[in-house]
């Protein structure tokens, strides 16, 4: 599909791990050593960084016996962080193949090569059977997919009676057009957004039970003027991943970003849904 493409032509750039590595070694890291609290600025790609990723894996209650599936799961860095903190198994799928080659790359030099794996794929197609996963997650993944309704009910499929899911999203707010590029996309062509009451919607249409959602402009803002006063300091952004994956573009994109915060365009958004435990998963796509 033309938008599959253009999406690709947004995220895959050549040469990600050789600009991963070139950004490690400029922080004074072992690219073959890294650890999981030097990547972080750069493999938990999507607003706010390694804080969402905590704040979305406290929503979330996971054992060492279940099986967790990130979707859009990027680098890898939430999948890695969620398997270390639970100790549960984690698959990721993610539509960038040079993505996936990447994060199981780093997966496999953090030893957690046992617990977490990744798959080239469509969200809105998964090669997994129904009922396979005990929870999922996804961070800034849905504002590049057009069929929200297709995108929920294929989460909804692979997931077991009583599952939990946690989204991650920016949502559209009342100020008005985004201004282009985002971190999403380079322009309207590739970027959905729903407002947040059309995101309870839709996950209630799709057969969830919706527990929490919640606006997470406040912290959104906050980490910003952080991240600036430390830039004005002389230092480095807590957060590079958009830096590492959009090169000379990244600036404009995190410019518009902020701007659209702070203007109402965009919101960003957490929410914490459930499958209705008891109930028959509907007949769908396994792989």
């Amino acid at each position: 599909m033309t938008t599959d493409c253009d999406i690709f032509a947004h995220y895959g750039r050549a040469d990600l791990l050789a600009r991963l590595n070139a950004a490690l070694r400029e922080d004074g890291v072992d690219p073959d050593h890294p650890g999981m609290e030097v990547l972080a600025p750069y493999d938990h790609f999507h607003g706010r960084g390694l804080e969402a990723t905590r704040e979305m894996a406290d929503l979330i209650s996971a054992g060492a016996s279940d099986h967790v599936l990130d979707v859009g799961s990027g680098i890898g860095g939430p999948a890695r962080y969620v398997a270390s903190r639970f100790g549960c198994r984690v698959t990721g799928i993610d539509l960038t193949p040079e993505f996936c080659d990447v994060a199981r790359h780093l997966t496999r030099l953090l030893g957690l090569d046992d617990r977490v794996d990744f798959h080239a794929g469509d969200a809105l197609a998964m090669p997994f059977a129904d009922a396979s996963f005990d929870g999922a997650y996804s961070m800034n993944v849905s504002m590049n997919v057009a069929d929200k309704a297709a995108f929920y009910r294929e989460i909804r499929r692979v997931l077991k009676p009583g599952a939990w899911l946690a989204l991650s999203e920016v949502a559209k707010g009342p100020g008005g057009d985004v201004e282009y590029p985002t971190p999403w996309a380079a322009s309207a062509r590739t970027s959905f957004l729903s407002t947040p009451e059309e995101t309870r919607q839709g996950l209630l249409d799709a057969g969830f039970e919706v527990l929490r959602l919640h606006s997470s402009l406040e912290e959104a803002l906050v980490f910003g003027a952080r991240s600036r006063a430390t830039v004005e300091r002389g230092g480095k952004p807590p957060h590079r991943a958009a830096m590492l994956i959009h090169g000379e573009v990244a600036p404009d994109a995190m410019r518009n970003t902020a701007r659209g915060l702070k203007d109402g365009r965009i919101v960003p958004i957490e929410v914490l849904a459930r499958v209705p435990a008891g109930l028959r998963q509907p007949a769908g796509h396994a792989g």
